[in-house]
């Protein structure tokens, strides 16, 4: 794919910007970090060329002032919502940006649960990472919020709220994910520190919407394919509109707040810094686009991907049809289909021709290899071992695992570990052919490859196991699959 994003000059003018916004205030800077603080493969997907950790490598610039609040919503624990790029559940991410950001040499303060309204697993997650030394804060839910600006802006509103103990000039409030309550977090914190004496200042760093490219720009259409779980929905700010007659893109939950945000600032100052929601954030991202097709071109294969990923959560019960409802719409605002995703009707074609399921990859070079299901490999492993092949210039026909290692990995899965499917997944074929690189050198070759499929595009013809796609997702393969079960049974 064609690189449309200069991330050097993103890094450079992005944190020129932010030590813009910290002299601006006085005490203390609360930023909200929206999107993934680093692992952000979203913006990396949409602008090609985006490091998916320039954000981490930007605040590590600032890690001698600066510390992490992160922010949960207890109603997300209690439903196990899933991270879908890592496959792990919000509360199993926190316990990993804890650890990563301290692995970095950045300071965690502690976690904020939001949206708190005595949920059992919430408490039980206060609970264990107090054990380990966490401190931990709570903040409730409001009535009326966000209209209601009088309850909120009150002791019984943000003033019910925990009020969270720092020590740096620079509180960087992040989550594990969109709609976790970050800026409510830091309006809450305003007002505690305004009862306190303490002049504190609040700006945002969201990646999207980029305020100053198009509002049906495919760039802004796939962050609202990426949320559209939440409803979240791109929108021309009025506040910016009207204070500048300059037409910027923001978002509702941001629009929607805005009022509140004014409230607070009106009691700690006595007026808004802030004319609108845009002047609040920080973002350069959109100053930082060198090639915009490359860019359209990557945004509308990720409203395809997001697209495929919605059916497949209908399919497993986990959302309803208003998700690919609105993901549809925006195809259709983008003028994009599924058959512009290349690797789907290369897939359907060889599942049908072959009457059993199959998968396709894009390699780099733009060809597309494609695997199919048999006796001995599930279509996702002979997908691999055929992708590595072509890469590394072996011929089709080469075993490279034996027949005759394969079957007692078989008799192992169904008579020792009672497996009722004997076929190899990714998992197993990958560790089966590195025991061949020790003796054979085509298999030797044919590992050497895997690294080359980090970006390629994968289509299955029907869902594929959790192993398959964890697999996937660790050689950097961007997944999609029908959604329709491989077997028509009641229990999958």
């Amino acid at each position: 794919m064609k690189t449309g994003f200069d991330n050097n000059r993103y890094l450079k003018m992005q944190s020129d910007h932010i030590r813009e916004r910290i002299n601006q205030f006085g005490d203390k800077l609360y930023l909200e970090f929206g999107g993934k603080l680093f692992d952000d493969y979203h913006a990396s997907r949409v602008l090609p060329g985006f490091a998916p950790d320039s954000k981490l490598s930007m605040l590590l610039q600032l890690a001698d002032q600066s510390e992490i609040v992160i922010v949960i919503s207890a109603a997300d624990i209690e439903k196990n919502k899933i991270r879908s790029d890592l496959g792990i559940t919000y509360d199993v991410d926190v316990l990993r940006l804890i650890q990563s950001f301290t692995d970095k040499g950045l300071y965690v303060g502690s976690v904020v649960i939001t949206h708190y309204s005595g949920q059992a697993s919430a408490d039980l997650f206060k609970h264990k990472l107090e054990h380990m030394g966490v401190r931990v804060y709570r903040h409730y839910t409001i009535d009326g919020y966000p209209s209601n600006v009088a309850l909120i802006v009150s002791d019984e509103g943000y003033g019910k709220n925990d009020y969270i103990e720092t020590t740096k000039p620079l509180v960087i409030v992040t989550a594990p994910g969109p709609g976790s309550g970050k800026m409510a977090t830091c309006l809450s914190q305003l007002y505690h520190e305004n009862k306190r004496g303490i002049k504190a200042g609040y700006a945002k760093f969201e990646t999207f919407p980029i305020w100053n490219i198009p509002l049906k720009h495919p760039v802004n259409l796939a962050y609202e394919a990426a949320t559209a779980d939440l409803n979240d929905v791109n929108m021309i700010d009025p506040f910016h509109l009207e204070a500048y007659g300059e037409t910027t893109v923001n978002y509702n939950r941001d629009i929607e707040i805005f009022p509140v945000l004014s409230a607070i600032f009106e009691g700690i100052y006595g007026e808004n810094p802030y004319k609108s929601p845009t002047d609040m954030g920080v973002n350069m991202a959109g100053k930082c686009i060198i090639d915009d097709e490359a860019c359209c071109e990557a945004s509308r294969q990720e409203i395809i991907r997001r697209y495929y990923h919605a059916l497949n959560r209908v399919a497993r019960e986990d959302a309803g049809r208003d998700e690919v409802y609105k993901i549809e719409l925006l195809m259709k605002q983008a003028k994009i289909s599924p058959e512009m995703r290349r690797v789907v009707p290369a897939a359907l074609e060889r599942a049908a021709r072959k009457g059993s399921p199959a998968a396709a990859i894009e390699l780099p070079d733009g060809s597309i290899t494609t695997g199919k299901t048999s006796n001995l490999l599930g279509a996702s492993a002979a997908l691999l071992l055929n992708a590595v092949k072509q890469l590394g210039h072996i011929p089709h026909d080469t075993h490279l695992i034996s027949p005759s290692a394969i079957e007692p990995i078989q008799t192992l899965k169904v008579d020792y570990l009672g497996s009722k499917n004997p076929r190899l997944h990714t998992d197993e074929v990958l560790i089966a052919l590195s025991m061949c690189a020790a003796t054979d050198q085509n298999a030797q070759i044919a590992l050497e490859q895997l690294s080359k499929l980090k970006g390629c595009q994968v289509h299955a013809s029907v869902m594929l196991t959790d192993v398959d796609i964890k697999t996937f997702k660790k050689l950097g393969i961007e997944l999609t699959s029908e959604p329709v079960y491989e077997h028509n049974r009641l229990y999958h």
